[in-house]
């Protein structure tokens, strides 16, 4: 990197640090989902010499209730809340040095978990850098993306597995990543890919979506490589797949036979316990019968929508809506910026410089991790109503490259009209929208309005493009930036 882009990069961790610590020190305790079960997982492993078990008492949701409505008051304890005993241990285990040392300090334990979110800011700059290594600002906008949405933050900055497990998750998509555009398949990273992944399988269930993309990059990987057109390709596609997912079993296999022992039934998950454990948790057939599908469908959106960028606490405080229609905006350009450059793309059309065979391997990569992601989270909810798009974060550095690469083609020059067109349009309905609601949304509109004015000056200062273009495209980030550092002041601090 110059010494710009270094600058530019220790920026974007800073803030990412600032946001952290704020949540961590801002968010009352336990006001984050599942963190007193998580917390008290590393407390057990503390004061006991074995893993927990799930049993009945774990769950109560009467309790569970009435903590949340009451918003966690000191008279009520939350040491009998353990229905997180069955996770995977390798979060618990890492964590409870950190326990111990600090006397089971909250924040200390919160902050652990900002530095390990630290590490899969830094992999989506990696990441991004090794699909696309020429292209600088397509990394920095996957890095702030992933670095600032206020919900993941929240997350990052909370007791939880969560954060090992994305780091871990980032970990393997990187190698597979490598592995694709370099065409590594060595001896030594078959071994490191099977040590990283069995080590996700010991870290939590969200990582399991690596394994299908393991095969799938071993399948692109095999077939793709340069190799006489005679030879047979299957027997280096086994041996590849011996070796990895032997040494990932290996590694995660004394946990599936300890599950095994404890729960029966070949629970090797301890998913079955868990079932049976969180009785009174809403299923989602239970609801569909009260409501029916389209209603059930429609809130469904709405509502991962809403939780993916940030719905604090344990659901309880949602962003106000001048914010969730700013991102709106937001999403709608980038999908729409990402379909017109990948067309271009797949046309030779687009200007500037071509995506290589390899690039379109790594996007397809990127694509399978977030449909997987998609497919886990609609599994979920098929048992249980769970709309949280907190669920979707362990996908979110895929995400962040497609909308890193939509914005800047939404942004560019060549766009210019129908990027003015579009805000005038957005600009328009959220102003009409607003006033239908008992008043003129001013800083929506001062914001699209800006947006406007800039996109419009480019257009008739062309000696200017490249200036605000950048700034465009950097002040989409910037406002990220801001709405995760105000966001425990805005949202949390009042509201908990």
């Amino acid at each position: 990197m110059t010494a710009r882009q270094s600058f530019l990069f220790g920026i974007i961790l800073a803030v990412y640090f600032a946001a952290g610590v704020l949540f961590a020190v801002l968010t009352p305790p336990w006001q984050a989902p599942d963190e007193p079960a998580h917390f008290n997982y590393v407390r057990y492993l503390s004061l006991h010499t074995g893993f927990p078990e799930l049993v009945t008492g774990c769950y109560d949701q009467n309790y569970l209730a009435q903590l949340t409505s009451e918003k966690f008051p000191p008279d009520l304890p939350v040491d009998t809340i353990c229905y997180e005993y069955h996770q995977p241990p390798l979060y618990y285990l890492q964590a409870t040095p950190i326990f111990a040392v600090s006397s089971g300090s909250l924040l200390v334990m919160r902050l652990f978990s900002v530095m390990l979110g630290a590490g899969v800011v830094v992999l989506a700059f990696v990441i991004a850098r090794t699909v696309f290594p020429g292209q600088p600002a397509v990394a920095f906008g996957a890095m702030a993306f992933v670095a600032f949405v206020p919900m993941h933050v929240a997350m990052l900055s909370s007791v939880n597995n969560d954060a090992l497990a994305e780091l871990i998750l980032a970990t393997i998509l990187l190698l597979l990543l490598r592995r694709l555009m370099h065409n590594l398949e060595s001896a030594r990273h078959n071994v490191v890919l099977g040590i990283v992944l069995g080590l996700g399988l010991l870290a939590k269930t969200t990582v399991y979506i690596a394994v299908p993309l393991t095969a799938a990059t071993l399948l692109l990987a095999t077939f793709t490589a340069r190799r006489h057109p005679e030879t047979n390709p299957w027997p280096a596609l086994v041996k590849h797949g011996v070796v990895i997912f032997g040494i990932a079993l290996l590694i995660g296999l004394p946990w599936y036979v300890r599950n095994a022992g404890v729960y029966g039934n070949f629970d090797i998950l301890g998913l079955g316990r868990h079932n049976e454990v969180v009785v009174g948790q809403l299923r989602t057939a239970d609801y569909l019968a009260q409501v029916g599908w389209q209603p059930y469908l429609l809130e469904a959106g709405r509502t991962t929508f809403h939780s993916f960028w940030g719905q604090f606490g344990w659901m309880a405080v949602p962003m106000d809506r001048r914010t969730y229609r700013l991102l709106e905006v937001l999403v709608v350009a980038a999908g729409v910026g990402l379909g017109i450059y990948l067309a271009g793309q797949w046309k030779k059309t687009a200007p500037g410089p071509r995506l290589s065979g390899r690039q379109w391997q790594a996007l397809v990569l990127l694509a399978l991790a977030v449909g997987f992601m998609l497919l886990a989270y609609g599994w979920y909810n098929l048992s249980f109503k769970q709309l949280q798009g907190r669920y979707l974060f362990p996908g979110l550095i895929p995400v962040g490259i497609f909308v890193s690469l939509g914005l800047r083609q939404i942004l560019s020059p060549q766009v210019g009209w129908w990027l003015v067109g579009g805000l005038a349009a957005a600009l328009a309905l959220i102003a009409a929208e607003s006033l239908r609601q008992g008043g003129l949304d001013k800083w929506a509109v001062l914001i699209l309005g800006a947006f406007l004015a800039a996109a419009l000056a480019r257009q008739f200062l062309p000696r200017y493009s490249a200036i605000l273009t950048g700034g465009l495209f950097a002040a989409c980030f910037i406002g990220l930036a801001l709405l995760a550092l105000a966001s425990p002041f805005w949202f949390i601090q009042p509201y908990l």
